[in-house]
């Protein structure tokens, strides 16, 4: 497993999303991912499944030690006021003392930086959290955030994959020391999988196209993937990517695809994101 070195944390290169899992789905989906090898789980508040994923972490049975367990907090809930109690209720959920990383899920226009970076940094003092980073930030917030922070932001989680250039948030992670945490790393599947080349080198590796694409990902510098998936047998799959490389051309071909710059999660409160 492929771990990614940023401001102190350890981050697995490879984790499980957990977006729209719910139930006895999002507690089996958990426990059988860190059963197959997986130490990186990833959830948030506005998911509303912490619970199910603590349960699941319990299931697994894997020392808390081996395992990096990720949360975040929604956009209207970082100001001064409610990101600490927040992030207790995240901890209350999950059945867990601390997490590994605390994200801010969203900028908020209406609550000045500097108050959601105070009120971040200060459930890291508090031991809620090992470490703590931002969601969806542009590269310009992403600067800004990394000067007003007395602790180091670990990583960046946006969208990513071969449909979306990320070149301005790529630069500024690797400017700021913080690493790209990519979601929907597979475009959400779909017209992407199908994708004539991606198949073609799919076949050529003996791979799936998801695989390629994941693949293309974390030989990249300082990037990880978070794929989410319902079906068991994806979850061996998205993580049997560490015994293959891709060629220059592969790479290229699929870095090249990204100008396409597709994105797939634009809601009404997003900022104005970088153009590449």
């Amino acid at each position: 497993m492929k771990i990614i070195e940023r401001g102190g944390a350890r981050i697995p290169a490879i984790g499980l999303g957990t977006f729209r899992l719910e139930g006895d789905t999002c507690t089996n989906m958990v426990r059988e991912a860190i059963e197959i090898g997986y130490r990186h789980i990833d959830t948030a508040r506005m998911y509303g499944n912490e619970k199910e994923v603590g349960q699941g972490i319990r299931d697994a049975g894997v020392p808390r030690d081996e395992l990096f367990v990720t949360t975040k907090i929604w956009w209207s809930d970082i100001g001064r006021a409610n990101l600490i109690p927040t992030a207790g209720k995240a901890l209350i959920d999950l059945g867990l003392e601390q997490v590994d990383l605390l994200l801010i899920h969203w900028p908020n226009p209406d609550i000045p930086l500097e108050e959601s970076l105070e009120a971040l940094n200060e459930a890291k003092t508090k031991g809620l959290t090992k470490h703590i980073g931002v969601a969806n930030f542009t590269s310009s917030l992403m600067d800004s955030a990394a000067r007003i922070s007395p602790e180091p932001l670990v990583c960046n989680q946006v969208e990513y994959h071969p449909a979306l250039s990320q070149e301005a948030i790529l630069h500024s992670c690797r400017k700021n020391d913080m690493a790209l945490i990519a979601y929907s790393p597979i475009g959400q599947g779909g017209e992407l999988l199908q994708n004539a080349e991606i198949v073609r080198i799919a076949e050529a590796h003996g791979k799936t196209p998801a695989q390629i694409v994941l693949r293309w990902e974390i030989e990249q510098d300082g990037v990880g993937a978070i794929p989410r998936t319902t079906n068991p047998a994806r979850l061996s799959e998205n993580i049997d990517v560490f015994d293959f490389e891709l060629t220059p051309a592969d790479r290229d071909l699929l870095t090249r695809m990204t100008r396409l710059r597709r994105r797939l999660v634009n809601p009404a409160f997003a900022p104005n994101w970088d153009r590449a």
